[in-house]
């Protein structure tokens, strides 16, 4: 199995657009981990607490404020961090929200994708850069098998829509310019859990702000299947991932990132299972269906191509994925410092990469 290099990170200079998110933070303390200098561009915290503000993400970073659209502000912001590395991570990631604000989010997601890859080819340093997308990017499946990285592409609802008209963007970026600049990869996650995600209609999120409330959470399809991990398993596929595309450009193309065959689950065990880890009393309850709305009943991806090609694979299955989310969540209710909480749970999930002992779920 393989594992990632400290060396080829070291010094590495690296920008992180969509740096304030969710994912974008994880992966700023990754990399800062790993020996990086990493550089940031995207919009202040999408929410409010947020991972980046309450782990105190921005001493780990060179912030620098703006918008994907704007190509300009893009170009400065790369012109002043020169980096060889980019993971392009800013996005509009909310299914829901997609519904309310469509325009939006196609222009975040496509246009704002454009204007990345744009960039690259007048950044003469750079050498990598990594588009993260959707697993939701699939043709609405039907048929309950897991989506690999040749299966047709779509989406019924803006998001997973924009999601997959920006593989198209990526794809195109890919081959009409293959012989100017950065070799491009385009990597489809999961659905990701982990400490400091306050994002609007997600499961575990929504959970943790009903237990930090005292209240019930709402399930809106118990018997959908999802495939569940730890935000780390899939960014360090991602820096997995920049390391063979520094040496090997025949990795350029889509890559897959998820559990382990088996990790996927329905949402209401998931449910059942962040209550008892809480075990303060918390409860769930089904509502708020979307009606007209379509959901996949079933989505699961297919990573074979990442472990036979990277050796990567998730190190923490779903037990040690909640067991860190919630333990993350109740040190934010207990006032613990979660700078060291979320840095301590980096360096454990990379100490995993190193071989050392694993995370034991409770």
């Amino acid at each position: 199995m393989t594992t990632l290099d400290p060396t080829f990170w070291r010094g590495r200079r690296v920008l992180v657009t969509g740096h304030t998110g969710f994912k974008g933070a994880w992966l700023v303390l990754v990399l800062s981990e790993l020996g990086a200098e990493v550089s940031g561009y995207g919009m202040g915290p999408p929410s409010s607490p947020s991972l980046f503000e309450a782990a105190d993400v921005g001493s780990r970073v060179d912030s620098v404020e703006g918008d994907v659209r704007d190509l300009d502000a893009l170009h400065a912001a790369v012109a002043r961090s020169r980096p060889e590395v980019l993971f392009h991570l800013a996005a509009q990631a909310l299914v829901r929200r997609s519904y309310d604000d469509p325009v939006g989010t196609y222009t975040t997601n496509v246009i704002g994708t454009a204007n990345v890859l744009e960039t690259t080819r007048k950044a003469n340093e750079l050498r990598v850069a990594v588009v993260a997308t959707s697993d939701k990017c699939y043709r609405l499946p039907d048929d309950g098998r897991p989506r690999n990285e040749d299966d047709p592409l779509g989406g019924d609802d803006p998001y997973s829509s924009s999601k997959a008209c920006a593989e198209l963007v990526t794809a195109a970026y890919r081959d009409s310019f293959a012989d100017e600049g950065a070799a491009i990869a385009s990597v489809r996650a999961g659905n990701v859990i982990g400490g400091g995600d306050w994002a609007a209609d997600r499961l575990v999120p929504d959970a943790m702000r009903a237990a930090l409330d005292g209240g019930a959470f709402v399930v809106r399809n118990p018997d959908a299947v999802r495939p569940w991990q730890h935000v780390l398993c899939p960014l360090a596929g991602y820096a997995t991932l920049a390391e063979r595309l520094w040496e090997d450009r025949d990795a350029a193309g889509a890559w897959n990132f998820g559990p382990d065959p088996g990790g996927d689950g329905p949402v209401r065990e998931v449910a059942d299972r962040v209550c008892r880890l809480w075990d303060d009393g918390l409860t769930w309850r089904t509502g708020g269906g979307d009606g007209h709305r379509p959901e996949a009943r079933i989505l699961r991806v297919d990573s074979t191509k990442a472990r036979e090609r990277l050796g990567w694979a998730p190190r923490w299955g779903l037990d040690e994925a909640l067991a860190a989310t919630v333990d993350w969540f109740r040190a934010y209710r207990d006032g613990a410092d979660l700078r060291e909480v979320t840095l301590a749970q980096v360096q454990e999930y990379l100490g995993t990469v190193r071989g050392r002992h694993p995370r034991r779920s409770g």
